[in-house]
């Protein structure tokens, strides 16, 4: 596909260049042409008014050295002669055939007759003895004067654009290619029985959505081998019964080879059954951790919370907003964790703050980390370090007061959230919202560039949200 864009781009950039090079460079050697033409009609101008005058020798020999705007003898004058004794007057250099000379002194038009090293310029001028004409010689160099550079200028400016097509081609290629490569070795490693493998939801559209059918495609893999493999250790589980019945009948069967080998058989398939079922165990553990370990899409289990939360904010008439979850956002986190530590937060929204406070939920999508916010309207919490604390159970939100503490909560809910960011590398900070109450800020690293060099970047994210919050703050109000 890379390749293909590259022909494409180089045929269309070749056929436009060529289109508009060719006649640009016919066009400058025309002018140049008629540049050269128009500098010798000048110089014949020069001489006509002093041919008008007189038609002296030494009168026309002064004309002529001062119309030369060249290299000299290129101008040459040809009178008629005067009266029956008269002569004809020759001054310069004569280049053009004599029949050429007379033609355009008969027909009173000027002329271009073609001579050696050149062409000459013949301009008829009216004297008192008849026409005369004025011939300017204009050499091969002068009609080709500056063509060349102009046409290297051309081809430069033609293959500069050439190679630029090409280059911005190759670009969008690979931007378009790599989405498409990374999904196909998606694909390779899913069919290899990697199940943790996901795609990033990136590229064109075209390609996130073929890159989100993947990802659901592989989540429903892994829940159909997950469902497989407990059935199958179900069904084992339903074997014990009637192997226990076998079992106990073969006690009672006597010592003959034929109950020896029965009971043998019973052991046996005990054995089997045993491993079936051990085997399905450690398979649906390995499944579970790759579902695990292939993580979900933020965005949607958000989604699907805060549509659970809704129905319960709508009794209590809370104003709901959800912000940057249009579109998937893939963390490294398991669905149910991420769930629990929505729930969790937005539990203590509903259990701290008044009725018909307003809250929100947030995400922000950066190059190495996913950012979720929930933030809320209410008094806010007195205290956000003994909140991140396991076993802080003060009233936060809404009961800053020593007596209001010990509001039937564990203290466990932001200690979810915690252990959650931190096993991606993250982080949990609370803070002041712009709805003038409490903000969770939960930081969900998405690799391990942050310990080295995301600090940074974590930084000018930090300071694009506080941008954003103000004005969405000044916005509001």
């Amino acid at each position: 596909m890379r390749w293909a864009l590259v022909k494409v781009a180089l045929a269309v950039t070749t056929m436009v260049v060529v289109a508009f090079a060719v006649p640009l460079g016919l066009v400058v050697k025309e002018l140049a042409r008629d540049r050269a033409y128009g500098s010798a009609e000048r110089q014949a101008a020069t001489i006509g008014p002093v041919l008008a005058i007189t038609t002296d020798r030494t009168q026309l020999e002064r004309a002529v050295a001062s119309a030369e705007t060249g290299p000299g003898g290129r101008i040459g004058v040809h009178v008629p002669a005067g009266g029956k004794n008269g002569t004809p007057v020759e001054i310069g250099s004569r280049r053009a055939a004599a029949a050429d000379v007379a033609a355009v002194a008969k027909l009173g038009r000027a002329s271009i007759s073609p001579v050696p090293g050149g062409s000459s310029l013949l301009q008829p001028t009216a004297v008192a003895s008849g026409i005369a004409v004025v011939e300017v010689f204009v050499p091969d160099d002068a009609l080709t004067n500056g063509v060349t550079t102009s046409w290297v200028v051309l081809a430069g400016v033609g293959l500069a654009l050439i190679i630029g097509s090409v280059a911005v081609a190759d670009r969008l290629g690979t931007r378009m290619v790599r989405p498409a490569e990374r999904l196909a070795g998606a694909a390779h490693d899913l069919g290899k029985g990697e199940l943790g493998v996901r795609v990033p939801e990136d590229g064109p559209k075209e390609l996130r959505s073929a890159a989100s059918a993947f990802n659901s495609m592989a989540d429903q893999v892994v829940q159909l081998l997950a469902n497989e493999r407990e059935l199958a250790a179900d069904l084992s589980h339903r074997l014990r019964t009637p192997l226990t019945v076998l079992r106990l009948n073969t006690a009672s069967l006597g010592d003959t080879p034929a109950a020896e080998q029965t009971r043998a058989a019973v052991e046996q398939l005990e054995r089997e059954v045993d491993q079936i079922i051990r085997t399905a165990r450690e398979q649906k553990t390995q499944t579970e951790q790759a579902a695990a370990a292939a993580g979900c899409d933020a965005a949607e289990v958000i989604r699907e919370r805060m549509a659970f939360w809704s129905a319960l904010a709508e009794d209590e008439g809370r104003t709901v907003r959800i912000a940057g979850a249009d579109r998937p956002v893939r963390i490294p986190v398991a669905r149910p964790e991420l769930a629990a530590a929505l729930d969790a937060m937005l539990g203590n929204v509903f259990r701290h703050t008044p009725e018909g406070t307003a809250f929100a939920v947030d995400v922000h999508n950066a190059e190495d980390a996913v950012i979720v916010l929930v933030s809320d309207a209410g008094p806010g919490i007195a205290d956000p370090d003994a909140a991140l604390r396991r076993g802080w159970s003060g009233g936060g939100r809404g009961h800053p007061h020593p007596a209001a503490a010990g509001g039937g909560s564990t203290g466990l809910g932001l200690d979810i959230v915690r252990r959650l960011a931190e096993s991606t590398g993250g982080d949990v900070r609370i803070g002041r919202s712009v709805l003038g109450g409490t903000e969770v800020r939960v930081w969900l690293a998405l690799d391990d560039r942050r310990a080295h060099h995301g600090v940074r970047r974590g930084h000018r994210l930090r300071r694009t949200l506080g941008t954003r919050r103000r004005r969405t703050a000044r916005a509001g109000s």
